[in-house]
């Protein structure tokens, strides 16, 4: 069983309790657009090029077969259109200026990557997170990530947009220990303008999950000028009391990470915000949210 994955990180803190390990997966059928992994949105591998690190060698021009690359007054031109993004052009690169972002890899090679830090998760209670993108992009192959967790004792979280086929996040859903699930916008329109899928499956597939006993916390990006306002705050409360079984929110912080990401791999990055919010606006939003409901409202 293979897939494709754009990031293995380890040591976070910040993808489900205790220390973990984060598998970021392709592919995602939304398009937000503050995105802060958009490399994360194709399915299949993205070229990814910095201009700042490029030495202008010329050694591209060399591998690339399709003439993406060329040289126009002494500097390298990478022409996007016409890339088959084969990663010849990211291998011959001798300054990293060009990358390949995205690998195919299988379950056991994963895995073993997981309990290399076994003695972390026992520790803290810790373990194994499937993040993206949208893992259920490749549900056959996160399904089969979370029953090899299950085989090595490794406790496993999913991290999910719930945007999915209703049957198929109740299967992987329920191989997983605990789910992470992203509620990005509370009212419906908002959500579709700035995500580019309705709200309504993501509310239903959570009230599946939340009545098939699924252990649930309610990830909640939130985006200055966008959906940091009390209507949401209020939104968002409502949908904790309305669906049992919640364990907890978490309010997540924009941050500008993904505007250069998005740079980098030919995106456009107009409409992506560029501040970080201040610290005491964030406390502000907690508490906001905190006020309105009794399940425990987190941060990060």
């Amino acid at each position: 069983m293979t897939g494709t994955v754009f990031d293995v990180q380890r040591f976070s803190v910040h993808d489900g309790p205790g220390i973990r390990t984060v598998v970021f997966l392709k592919g995602c059928p939304l398009d937000c657009f503050w995105c802060h992994n958009p490399e994360s949105k194709c399915r299949v591998p993205n070229i990814g090029y910095a201009p700042g690190l490029c030495l202008n060698c010329g050694a591209c021009l060399t591998a690339c077969k399709m003439n993406c690359h060329r040289m126009e007054n002494d500097r390298h031109v990478y022409e996007r259109a016409g890339c088959r993004r084969c990663g010849a052009c990211a291998e011959a690169c001798p300054a990293a200026a060009l990358e390949t972002i995205g690998r195919e890899t299988n379950v056991e090679s994963l895995i073993a990557e997981a309990v290399r830090d076994r003695p972390f998760y026992e520790a803290t209670g810790g373990g194994l997170t499937l993040s993206g993108g949208e893992p259920l992009a490749q549900p056959a192959f996160a399904a089969a990530l979370l029953r090899a967790a299950k085989q090595a004792s490794l406790s496993a979280c999913l991290e999910t947009s719930g945007y999915a086929d209703g049957s198929v996040l109740r299967e992987v859903a329920t191989l997983a220990d605990k789910v992470l699930f992203d509620i990005k916008e509370s009212d419906s329109e908002r959500h579709r303008a700035g995500t580019g899928v309705p709200l309504e499956p993501i509310v239903a597939n959570l009230s599946r999950l939340a009545a098939a006993g699924a252990r649930l916390e309610l990830r909640c990006p939130i985006v200055p000028g966008w959906n940091d306002r009390d209507g949401h705050w209020r939104g968002l409360a409502a949908l904790a009391r309305r669906v049992r079984g919640i364990e907890g929110i978490r309010l997540m912080p924009y941050h500008p990470m993904g505007v250069s990401k998005a740079e980098r791999i030919g995106l456009d990055s107009a409409n992506m915000p560029r501040e970080f919010p201040e610290p005491d606006t964030v406390a502000q939003w907690a508490h906001a949210v905190q006020a309105l409901t009794d399940i425990p409202v987190g941060v990060g």
